[in-house]
Parts: C-alpha cells; sequence; structure tokens
C-alpha cells in the first residue's frame, strides 16, 4: 500500500465525478508504458464485456481508501506488450510492478489516502457497475486497452478537512506496511536490470555520509542515519516529515 498526498491539481473532494475521473485518467497515461502514445474516450463497461468476452479476466486492479475510496482497473487488449515490458521471462518484475505506477498517478488525484497492492484479478464487476466510469484507451483510432474508475465518496467530502481524513484512516491501523531505509536510489531501464551480474556495482545518486531516507510503503517519512546495533544494521532518526514536507 502506499500513502498518497493531499496535494494535486484537481481537488478531488470538490471536484465532480467527470472531473475527478478524466484527471485520474489523464494522470494514468503519463506513466502507463504502451508501445504508442494513447488517449483516453469515454466507453462504456457493458460494451467492453459484450465485445471482448473475457478480457477483463486479466485486468491489474487496485483500491484506493481516502477522502475519496476507489477501485481501480486497467486492462489492455494485448497483455503481452507489459509482460515485454516487464521482462516476464526472468520473473523478476510482473505485470502488476509494471502498472502500478500508473495506477498511483491516478490515485494521486484523489487527496490523502492508501493505494492497496495492485494485482491481476477478474474486473468485471467492476466494468459492470452503473457507479463505474470506463475510459476507452484509444491509439491512432485503434481501442488498445480500457481503464476503469468506481469512485466511493465519503458523506460530505468537501467538508472534510485534512484532519478529518487522517481521522477516518484510523480504522485501518492494524494493516501491516513496509518500513524501508534507503541510502541512494539510481534510474535503469529493465534491459539493465536483467543484464546485472554477480560483481557489478551500480552508482547510487547519493554521496557517502548523506542521511539515509525512510519510507513507509513508499512514502518519505524521516530522515536518519545508518548505525550498527549488536552486528546488526540499524537506522536512528534524525528527522521526521511532515505531510508538506514529504511531498517535497
Amino acid at each position: 500500500m502506499t500513502l498518497r498526498s493531499p496535494a494535486s491539481s484537481l481537488t478531488a473532494a470538490a471536484g465532480s465525478t467527470d472531473e475527478v475521473t478524466r484527471a485520474a485518467v489523464d494522470a494514468l497515461l503519463t506513466v502507463l508504458p504502451t508501445p504508442t502514445l494513447l488517449t483516453a474516450a469515454p466507453g462504456s463497461g457493458a460494451a467492453v464485456i459484450g465485445r471482448f468476452d473475457g478480457v477483463v479476466a486479466d485486468a491489474v486492479v487496485a483500491s484506493f481508501v481516502g477522502a475519496i475510496s476507489a477501485d481501480l482497473a486497467v486492462v489492455l487488449v494485448d497483455p503481452g506488450s507489459l509482460d515485454a515490458a516487464a521482462g516476464s521471462d526472468s520473473g523478476l518484475v510482473s505485470r502488476d510492478d509494471i502498472v502500478r505506477p500508473a495506477l498511483e498517478c491516478a490515485a494521486g488525484v484523489l487527496g490523502l489516502g492508501v493505494l492497496g497492492d495492485a494485482r491481476i484479478d477478474d474486473a468485471t464487476a467492476v466494468f459492470l457497475d452503473p457507479e463505474t466510469r470506463v475510459f476507452d484507451l484509444v491509439s491512432h483510432g485503434d481501442t488498445l486497452g480500457w481503464f476503469a474508475i468506481r469512485l466511493r465518496r465519503n458523506s460530505n467530502p468537501g467538508k472534510q478537512s485534512d484532519h478529518a481524513v487522517v481521522g477516518n484512516l484510523g480504522r485501518i491501523n492494524s494493516v501491516e506496511m513496509a518500513l524501508t531505509v534507503e541510502i541512494g536510489r539510481t534510474r535503469m531501464t529493465v534491459r539493465d536490470v536483467l543484464g546485472l551480474e554477480s560483481g557489478a556495482v551500480v552508482e547510487l545518486d547519493r554521496s557517502v555520509g548523506s542521511p539515509a531516507d525512510i519510507l513507509l510503503n513508499g512514502r518519505l517519512i524521516a530522515h536518519g542515519e545508518i548505525v550498527v546495533v549488536d552486528q546488526d544494521y540499524a537506522v536512528r532518526i534524525t528527522q521526521i516529515l511532515d505531510v508538506a514536507e514529504s511531498l517535497t
């Protein structure tokens, strides 16, 4: 799961359903890895099911819980294009791993909340729900896939403050989340990753002595320094970030 930010180009809680869903699909398409540039056009879930029976059984889906909760699903006519991008022959990267950053961008317009794990699942129920907005993903006049988003607004979402949203998230306090300490990062193509061998050196973007980043399920929450405790690595927290700082 990923903790999303309340900041976005659109204040989702105040926007209409059409504005929010349009912003979500536009954000998705900025990251979705497809061979050609895609545009989005309003579609019909029933038409997708009727014409392409079974195609949504292998959709990449995820759920978002927050000020505005939502179910999201992405499906391509040729899912093999995602498998190729993931380097599926190696098993290192899965199709849902490849699509997850795009789903995170789509969920980013919904405000503060938690995006659950992306997974491959049957999205028929989502596509057929009358509350779902479905978009055809089009390239040069051909439909290559679909994006479905079903919003579930909380009561009086426009009057909720960020503090109220955080309070509502208390119901998921018992959910386990991964705490990660990052000493640096770099960007690599899938081809370069698959070409790594034992003994290879990967240069990171951080100098010796710089503070490490502490991330909660991918969201930066603090800085710290690496220490050793009883022969085990540990991290001493030197700075805890508030929401605004963690977004910069």
